[in-house]
């Protein structure tokens, strides 16, 4: 067993790819900060060692390779087992770091694999709506998030993804390139238990940080961009 293996998770974290790095700077580096003209604030929050659980609102598809770059180190995100099978997408969403859950897999089947990855040193992502929402807005938090603190003993970092929504909504035929800013928070401690009272506290925490870096909108006083057609 190697020493970096036996290393715990707070302080082991993986070595990004070849891949990764081509994909982050030739691909997403110029689609986030030329197409979309993307700005990021916080930077100095994130810890460059160890796991951690980023939580963040969802607005759009775009949300998760943004938000890997902006991060300034991969995240580990969940998809779809059958992407894992396409030639060519399999390797390239394997190599930055996603990890596949089956159509129809259970709640405790995705959190335990969550829970791997982040016993692996990864920093692992989770919208804590769950799901796209039409305003941006953290408006229906789960309680995921905290509850992978809570098993891994990692923090939580709240992120804040400004104007995906309006760029790229559910149906749309192309995206509209509107500036796209990420706004990163401080890290929050995990919960000191798994039970529900403590995983609300921190859940209420992450929500309540995210929607105030979201208010705090665009960085530098760029505008928000026309509301969508």
């Amino acid at each position: 067993m190697s020493q970096s293996s036996q290393l715990p998770a707070l302080i082991r974290t993986p070595r990004p790819s070849l891949t990764y790095r081509l994909i982050s700077y030739l691909l997403v580096f110029p689609i986030y900060r030329l197409l979309f003209r993307g700005r990021t604030a916080g930077n100095c929050n994130v810890p460059r060692q160890g796991a951690l659980v980023v939580v963040a609102n969802h607005g759009s598809q775009l949300d998760p390779p943004l938000l890997g770059h902006a991060l300034g180190r991969p995240v580990a995100f969940m998809a779809k087992a059958e992407l894992f099978r396409v030639p060519i997408l399999g390797d390239i969403i394997r190599a930055c770091g996603a990890y596949p859950v089956s159509r129809g897999a259970s709640d405790r089947e995705a959190i335990r694999t969550a829970t791997n990855r982040l016993l692996e040193g990864w920093a692992t992502g989770i919208f804590i709506d769950g799901t796209r929402q039409a305003n941006g807005r953290v408006n229906d938090p789960q309680a995921g998030a905290a509850l992978l603190a809570a098993r891994a003993g990692v923090p939580l970092l709240p992120v804040a993804i400004i104007n995906s929504h309006r760029a790229l909504r559910p149906g749309q035929a192309g995206a509209r390139l509107l500036p796209i800013h990420i706004r990163i928070g401080t890290p929050i401690a995990p919960p000191a238990s798994r039970r529900r009272a403590d995983l609300d506290v921190a859940t209420a925490a992450c929500q309540a940080q995210i929607n105030a870096l979201l208010d705090q909108g665009l960085i530098n006083g760029h505008q928000l961009g026309p509301p969508s057609p």
